[in-house]
């Protein structure tokens, strides 16, 4: 794992054919507004990529996830300033982990869409997307529990 400077970690966690996404707030200054995400925020200290993303995962669905089960990453230019990088990862839940879900304060709603919807959702984070997508290609979304 490097330990070169980055901004922050998304996920694409998988249950059977399904993606786990929220619907972002829809305030003025936010971006992707209104917009379907994916779990995942900014660094904090000196955290790992993956301690960024589990610490998120906490946060915003009420997950606590051993790091065994992000099973593909790499690291990506960030989203918002291209000059940085950040970290995208792909891993599975289990229905049993889906049920426990408490949707934490960010965001509107959440749920497990499906893969080929979120795929091509016209209303989720475009990079976000394309992300899964470089995953699917890559065999990291294929054979998810």
């Amino acid at each position: 794992m490097t330990t070169r400077p980055f901004t922050g970690a998304k996920a694409a966690l998988l249950c059977g054919d399904r993606i786990l996404v929220y619907l972002r707030d829809d305030r003025p200054g936010l971006p992707w507004r209104g917009l379907w995400d994916l779990p995942g925020g900014g660094r904090e200290g000196d955290e790992s990529p993956a301690a960024c993303l589990l610490r998120e995962l906490a946060e915003e669905f009420g997950l606590h996830l051993p790091e065994s089960r992000l099973h593909w990453r790499r690291e990506m230019a960030s989203m918002q300033d291209p000059a940085a990088q950040s970290w995208f990862f792909a891993g599975w839940l289990s229905a049993d982990e889906v049920a426990d879900i408490r949707f934490g304060d960010e965001g509107q709603e959440w749920r497990m869409m499906p893969l080929q919807d979120w795929l091509a959702h016209p209303g989720a984070v475009r990079p976000l997307q394309d992300r899964t997508a470089l995953a699917l290609a890559d065999g990291a979304l294929t054979g998810v529990p």
